[in-house]
């Protein structure tokens, strides 16, 4: 059998420990700095509405959903979405948090290119991970049919894609998040510092999702490419 342990699962491996460690730090940098209350008083669903009110969006809402910072913009319903952790506080990680999805917002009411590349891609990387394992382990079943399995992973592949086109999404809404916390005057600079730090945890964990993503992909291909089998 092929599925007992091989020196390849190490990627897997790393992979795994890599998107660990990099929620670690978001959710530790997070709490590091959830006493670090707004100056001003503004809970997180204030800023949110003002921002998107100072950028004259009026057809976004703001909602409250269950979750530890599981906190999103959705284009399609046009709400932004902030967890429990997020909605009622005050402190500046939070506010941060806010103000990233506020970003998403920004981006969508200005047609930002990327975004609208993300969302078109998410149902196709979806496709691809759903179906690309069945046809892989088909391929095997069938005598290690090459065409399968390179098919399948070529679907594989969509998953890894879609990190590509989701770092510069958000590295691109933290940006506008500094500059509308910054110009709007919700924040001041020693706050903004805070936010800073928050941020660049978050968008550490999208750089781990691509970097696991990769190295699962080179795990799949090493394990199922090139006519790979066990006579």
């Amino acid at each position: 059998m092929m599925f007992f342990w091989d020196s390849t699962y190490i990627l897997v491996i790393i992979g795994l420990v890599i998107s660990m460690m990099a929620s670690g730090y978001v959710n530790s940098t997070f709490r590091r700095y959830s006493t670090f209350k707004s100056k001003k008083g503004y809970s997180a669903q204030e800023v949110a509405s003002l921002i998107l009110q100072q950028s004259h969006i009026n057809d976004v809402g703001v909602q409250q959903i269950a979750g530890d910072l599981t906190d999103n913009y959705n284009a399609q319903t046009k709400m932004l979405s902030l967890s429990e952790t997020v909605y009622h506080s005050s402190s500046v990680s939070a506010i941060g948090v806010a103000a990233h999805e506020c970003g998403h917002a920004l981006q969508d009411n200005k047609n930002y290119v990327p975004l609208k590349l993300r969302s078109g891609f998410v149902p196709v990387a979806n496709f691809g991970s759903t179906i690309s394992v069945p046809l892989i382990l088909l391929g095997v079943l069938l005598q290690w049919n090459q065409t399968l399995i390179t098919i399948g992973l070529f679907c594989f592949s969509f998953a890894f894609l879609f990190q590509v086109i989701t770092l510069p999404v958000e590295f691109d809404a933290s940006r506008r998040a500094i500059t509308i916390l910054r110009d709007g005057q919700i924040l001041d600079e020693e706050e903004l510092a805070v936010v800073r730090k928050v941020l660049f945890a978050a968008a550490l964990t999208y750089v781990a999702a691509l970097l696991a993503s990769l190295l699962q992909l080179l795990w799949m291909i090493l394990l199922f490419g090139g006519n790979r089998r066990n006579d």
